[in-house]
């Protein structure tokens, strides 16, 4: 190869070589980029900390440990991805867990069988629970056990030497009959060979038994093997405990989520808070000593249900009191927990875990919308309750309360039971509410009084309502005698109209219970809850509701005659309990988690927990109760079919109008002539026998009277008593009279 005057490379005249393109070189000194007349083929100015920065080992070497990180990474999610598949789940399930867990299983057998841990475990246990009974029964069978087994130990230990023993009989026997045997067959044949022939055979049997184990023994050893693991495979399967990430996903509305198994239920007590339970997880219950589950963990309609017997010192009614903290030690909000003591074991809890957010799932549809009737002596369909199923209150002989704040959804409810009232023709129904709204103008067409406003007239009217269907308890008592029976029923209901049942609803009852004056409004108490108690044998049932529950608008004598009490959502537990009976937020009963819908602009922004309550009366054992939702065409679609089971007209029943009655007329008209001064309490005896029934005067005492006569322009005089002076009284009424002229 030649080169040029430069130094440079040349090819010779029998090489062909490639073309050769120099870079630029930089002269010392020179800081700016030469320049090359060559032509550039391909190239990318870059500067020189991006030069640096790709010319550097040490961020060459971070970018290799990031992308080694991103590969661990995408390896790690693809891991636990396959990992978690069902199918992945589901042959580590069947491969690996069963069969451990029935290693597991078996030994605790053996150990159990052979051993004293099976009674330590169940005498543990029977004094946590203070069960002394069943401690000394297994504190005998104990002793009895390490009795036997001391026998047994001891048997073992003579054993070697009866076993040797014993074989060295059998050996000794064996030959010598098989000599005897050999020595007969010598005698009968006369050949030798006869004498061993036994002993020989013997040898050969044994030599066959090895060969055969040694030629089989992989298949005898392979299909034990398998028998082995397909037992330990079914032990576990039906007996083991699966760690909870290899279980089969549930499926329908449980979620690996939402699902409850011991193990989780068992964490939860364990964080409680509970001193008791907490001495008895130190001493041992729930890790040597097994927990008595009366009923395992299962699910239920949108929740799960177990029963688990407690140990002493922490009975169910103290876990409920801790029903928040249960509830979120198991992932729920604390009304979608219920607690309570099983029936039929008094140290077990039963308890009802419902999925997160099934309280707040569409209930169904109202069943009667379309067709069907209802029966006011079996009860009426009002909602679902915690675990989804219907419910039919019952109402004959009952009476009502409702309360919750505005939003939570009193009317629902009570609409509910009004639509079991229309759809039954022989039902009259009134409803009294002391506000304006639309909660009720669906019932005009069937119902029989249909009274609004917050009005004074609303509260006189549905006073003399009261009075009204109060004197009539006699009337109805007398019907029954005469038709020989003890209360109502259907067939004297449809035989005389007189007897037919009503519900009487009074909405926003506060109004009519708060009176201006103490005398007044406990008159009105004592009425209500005379006639409250005594109607509901007639067939006449009453049904209170307010937002705001107190002694004051729902009295505390009132709500202790009522059966069905509903709560919605409340305030405080004061309220809950004024509703609830006494103690009931205590016990368990506690409406204060539940939420009222949230409106915005007028428009609900979020329905929460609307129509739901906690109930007493309402079902066989109080809980939660989901009202049906009825929509304004469902409630027009009952009232149309309402109105034609009655034959298309209503028995309508007035507003009774309060009487007028003029004060001064009255009092001149009880003054007897002669008189020159009565004493005013004998003038309020006087106008109350002169007006029966008239309710402004039943509470009438001397000091009003004074006031309301002052309005006549009549002074009454207090001459060591309040006096009223007969002269005054007629000058007071001519005066009148020569005005009105």
């Amino acid at each position: 190869m030649t080169t040029d005057q430069n130094n440079h490379p040349q090819p010779g005249e029998d090489q062909e070589l490639a073309r050769v393109h120099y870079l630029p070189t930089r002269p010392e000194g020179q800081t700016a980029p030469a320049t090359s007349d060559t032509e550039v083929l391909e190239g990318e100015l870059v500067s020189d900390e991006e030069y640096r920065r790709l010319t550097s080992q040490k961020a060459q070497a971070i970018a290799r440990y990031k992308g080694y990180a991103h590969d661990a990474v995408v390896v790690y999610r693809g891991v636990k991805k396959a990992a978690t598949h069902e199918r992945t789940k589901a042959v580590l399930r069947h491969t690996i867990a069963y069969p451990v867990a029935g290693v597991k299983v078996v030994v605790k057998r053996w150990r159990d069988t052979h051993g004293a841990s099976r009674y330590e475990r169940m005498m543990l246990a029977a004094e946590l629970e203070g069960n002394h009974e069943r401690l000394l029964e297994w504190e005998a069978r104990d002793v009895a056990e390490k009795q036997r087994r001391h026998q047994r130990v001891m048997d073992w230990v003579a054993a070697p030497g009866q076993w040797i023993k014993a074989g060295a009989l059998g050996l000794l026997g064996l030959a010598g009959f098989l000599l005897v045997l050999g020595v007969i067959l010598f005698a009968n044949s006369g050949d030798l060979a006869d004498v061993i022939a036994p002993i020989s055979a013997v040898v050969d049997a044994v030599a066959f038994t090895v060969w055969f184990l040694t030629a089989y023994g992989a298949f005898l050893l392979a299909g034990g093997t398998a028998a082995g693991l397909y037992y330990l495979y079914k032990q576990g399967r039906d007996h083991g405990d699966t760690p909870s990430w290899l279980r089969a996903t549930p499926t329908g509305a449980e979620t690996p989520e939402t699902a409850l198994d011991e193990s989780m239920i068992m964490n939860a007590l364990r964080n409680l808070g509970h001193p008791a339970l907490n001495k008895k997880f130190k001493e041992g219950w729930g890790s040597t000593v097994q927990p008595t589950w009366v009923q395992p963990p299962l699910p239920v309609n949108h929740g799960w249900e177990f029963a688990l017997r407690l140990p002493g010192g922490a009975p169910a009614s103290s876990i409920n009191a801790r029903k928040t903290v249960l509830a979120h030690n198991l992932g729920r909000r604390p009304e979608e927990v219920w607690v309570e003591t099983d029936h039929t074991d008094p140290m077990a809890m039963k308890c009802l875990v419902l999925n997160p957010g099934a309280l707040r799932e569409p209930v169904p549809d109202y069943p009667l919308v379309e067709s069907g009737q209802t029966d006011f002596w079996t009860g009426f369909p009002i909602g679902i309750d915690a675990r989804w199923n219907p419910v039919e209150t019952p109402v004959f002989e009952r009476n009502f309360a409702w309360a919750g704040i505005m939003g939570s959804g009193k009317s629902d409810q009570i609409n509910a039971l009004l639509a079991g009232a229309v759809l039954d023709p022989a039902v009259d129904i009134d409803v009294f509410c002391f506000a304006e709204n639309n909660d009720y103008e669906w019932l005009r067409p069937v119902a029989s009084t249909i009274s609004m406003g917050d009005t004074a007239e609303n509260v006189e009217a549905c006073m003399a309502h009261i009075h009204e269907l109060h004197a009539s308890l006699a009337e109805r008592g007398q019907l029954l005698r005469e038709y020989g029976e003890y209360s109502v029923t259907r067939e004297l209901a449809e035989k005389d109209e007189r007897l037919r049942p009503r519900v009487v609803v009074i909405d926003e009852c506060q109004s009519f219970f708060r009176q201006d004056k103490p005398e007044d409004r406990r008159e009105l108490v004592n009425l209500v809850v005379r006639f409250f108690s005594a109607a509901r044998k007639y067939g006449i049932v009453l049904g209170f509701a307010t937002p705001v529950p107190s002694d004051q608008s729902l009295p505390r004598d009132l709500i202790s005659v009522t059966t069905n009490k509903s709560c919605f959502a409340i305030g405080d537990k004061t309220r809950n309990n004024v509703v609830l009976g006494e103690k009931a937020y205590e016990n368990g009963l506690s409406a204060l988690e539940l939420k009222p819908a949230v409106k915005k602009g007028g428009k609900i922004v979020a329905l929460n927990d609307v129509g739901t309550s906690v109930t007493i009366g309402f079902m066989d054992q109080p809980g939660l109760l989901r009202s049906y939702h009825l929509t304004d065409q469902q409630k027009a679609t009952i009232a149309a079919r309402g109105l034609e089971l009655r034959g298309g007209s209503v028995r309508r029943r007035a507003v009774i109008e309060q009487e007028q009655r003029d004060l001064l007329a009255d009092v001149a008209a009880v003054l007897a002539p002669g008189e020159d001064k009565v004493k005013a309490t004998d003038v309020c005896a006087r106008l109350r026998e002169h007006a029966k029934g008239y309710r402004p005067y039943t509470s009438l005492t001397a000091e009003a009277l004074r006031d309301q006569l002052a309005d006549y322009g009549c002074k009454v005089t207090k001459v060591g008593v309040l006096m009223v002076f007969t002269d005054r009284v007629h000058e007071a009424l001519a005066a009148r009279e020569g005005g009105n002229d």
